[in-house]
């Protein structure tokens, strides 16, 4: 019997069962579905590559046919092995735009805002760079560091997007977002520094924390409307595990948490009954709520042997990367791949950057599962801020079938206009001096692909997804949220969600920083060290949010990103 199950072992899992089972006298379970993360290609961050092929460290999920983006199946990479996505990402360390947070706390509750939530991002950093300053930590657990190796290509763009007059930004989680510059990482000599590298390890060795890898969730058990375990399936069999009046926690991100509560009977009840699933609580909102950043790639072929390159030439400078990687933890293994970017606005009238531009020194076809020979470079941008909103749903109610998965990209008319205006900046960027200096051709879209029409058929016939997904357990202050802003699942007791499902809303970035930050935000809601404003019971006070309606410091905010 156990104080605290927690279901995922990924971002905000490894977080939590660290903080939780710091208490000697607090038992905690820790449930992941997939295998240790023991993988070389885990902790080589250029394994990234080749992550997304894996059978066993990948969910590898596809989604239902998408009508706006000529019919096609979108491939879904999620993590399946300690530390979930943070083990299998591309490490950017990115916290979104300070407006998110603000949102969140309007539309939920003010230890939301980013004032109240800055100190908890704070408290797990360890960054290498800034160390303790105003918006940095100097001594958590989570090691934060600037790229060991730099690509040549990857400076030429931040140059080339000052050349269009974009400002150099040394600090995309500081003061403003809006510019271009070098991506800071989640990594510490060279190495991925997972969740479970920066939490669990430290948590493993204690008596109190068992954790179970090949474990998967298949139903929250419930006695009336208490959960007060989980079952789940390990080698071919089912098996239970219990509470001893403590909480279940899911944190099995924006996909399988939903999914679980439906196999569990929390969810829509005409769903539910559909595949005959006795309803426990009936709450249509579970699982609907789906946002994520589509992307767009532009390739170019390069001129010389600048970039990472797959090709018979690069045999020389692979076997010295090697060779430096493994004596010093530098050279070109030790790539994010993603090793700079930036921010834009769509638009001059936009009242912050709703564009995100990730810039690779390689060719990457196909979430890397399609080689792509030769030298060359892609540029991705995605619309940080959709309007389009999907769902996760059941295909069936057998446990063991992967959930429904339908984002419903471009739903939104907007969103297509934001995303052909990304595709035109990005250009903008790699015509700029520095960038064109590198290029041979544009290999995609190509010279032909030049009109709005164009660009349009274009976005429907590559666009993917760039790992974003969120909000599926929308957390809010009204009754129709999936859980209050204490993360407690609405009608059921002792049920808890923790993981980037709960967003209200996409922040503008990289979610998975944001993720392990809500873990941190949660465990000091269930140990009782931070209480709601609606709460007086809590010892530890919050701000409130700075209002949104064009003055004051949000005003200020917008002013900063102009």
């Amino acid at each position: 019997m156990f104080d605290y199950i927690i279901v995922g072992a990924g971002s905000a899992g490894c977080l939590l069962a660290e903080r939780l089972s710091a208490d000697p006298k607090t038992r905690v379970c820790l449930l992941e579905a997939g295998p240790p993360d023991r993988s070389a290609l885990i902790h080589m961050p250029i394994g990234i590559a080749l992550l997304s092929k894996s059978k066993t460290l990948n969910w590898a999920f596809d989604t239902e046919p998408q009508a706006a983006l000529d019919n096609r199946r979108l491939f879904w990479p999620r993590g399946k092995t300690l530390g979930g996505s943070s083990s299998i990402n591309a490490m950017v360390y990115i916290r979104g735009h300070r407006d998110d947070y603000d949102g969140w706390a309007e539309a939920a509750d003010p230890i939301w805002s980013y004032e109240n939530v800055l100190p908890l991002f704070k408290r797990m950093e360890a960054n290498e760079r800034f160390g303790n300053d105003e918006f940095h930590g100097g001594d958590g657990e989570l090691h934060v560091s600037d790229l060991r190796t730099f690509n040549p290509l990857s400076g030429a763009f931040v140059e080339a997007g000052q050349e269009i007059q974009l400002p150099h930004i040394a600090d995309f989680n500081g003061k403003t977002q809006a510019g271009v510059g070098r991506y800071q990482v989640t990594q510490r000599r060279g190495r991925r520094w997972s969740s479970a590298r920066a939490f669990l390890s430290r948590a493993k060795g204690r008596p109190n924390l068992t954790i179970l890898t090949g474990a998967r969730a298949t139903r929250v058990i419930l006695e009336g409307r208490r959960a007060v375990g989980v079952t789940y399936s390990a080698g071919g069999r089912l098996a239970d595990v219990r509470t001893n009046g403590g909480e279940v926690i899911l944190s099995g991100g924006a996909v399988n948490s939903p999914h679980l509560l439906l196999l569990s009977g929390i969810g829509d009840a005409a769903e539910l009954k559909a595949h005959g699933i006795p309803v426990v609580v009936d709450n249509p909102e579970v699982g609907k709520n789906l946002q994520d950043h589509l992307d767009i790639t532009i390739m170019h072929e390069s001129r010389d042997r600048t970039p990472i390159g797959v090709a018979l030439s690069f045999i020389p400078r692979a076997l010295a990367g090697i060779l430096s990687y493994a004596f010093l933890g530098r050279g070109f293994l030790t790539s994010n791949v993603a090793e700079s970017g930036g921010f834009m606005k769509s638009s001059p009238d936009r009242p912050r950057p709703n564009i995100q531009f990730h810039f690779l020194p390689t060719l990457l076809k196909d979430h890397g599962r399609e080689l792509a020979f030769g030298y060359g470079y892609t540029l991705h941008v995605c619309d940080l801020l959709p309007r389009s909103r999907g769902r996760i749903g059941l295909k069936s109610s057998d446990p063991l079938d992967d959930p429904l998965i339908d984002p419903r990209y471009l739903s939104a008319p907007e969103d297509i206009q934001t995303m052909v205006a990304a595709v035109k900046l990005g250009r903008r960027i790699l015509s700029a001096p520095s960038m064109a200096a590198y290029s041979r051709t544009e290999l995609v879209p190509g010279a032909a692909v030049q009109t709005d029409a164009d660009i349009v058929a274009d976005i429907r016939r590559r666009a993917e997804t760039i790992y974003h997904p969120v909000g599926t357990c929308r957390m809010g202050r009204d009754a129709g949220s999936v859980v209050d802003p204490a993360l407690r699942v609405r009608g059921v007791q002792g049920l808890r969600v923790v993981d980037a499902s709960i967003m209200p809303t996409l922040v503008a970035g990289n979610t998975n920083a944001p993720t392990m930050m809500i873990a941190e935000r949660a465990a000091e809601l269930i140990l009782g060290k931070t209480r709601l404003a609606s709460d007086a019971s809590g010892s530890r006070p919050v701000s409130p949010p700075p209002k949104r309606d064009g003055t004051g410091a949000a005003r200020d905010r917008r002013a900063a990103d102009a």
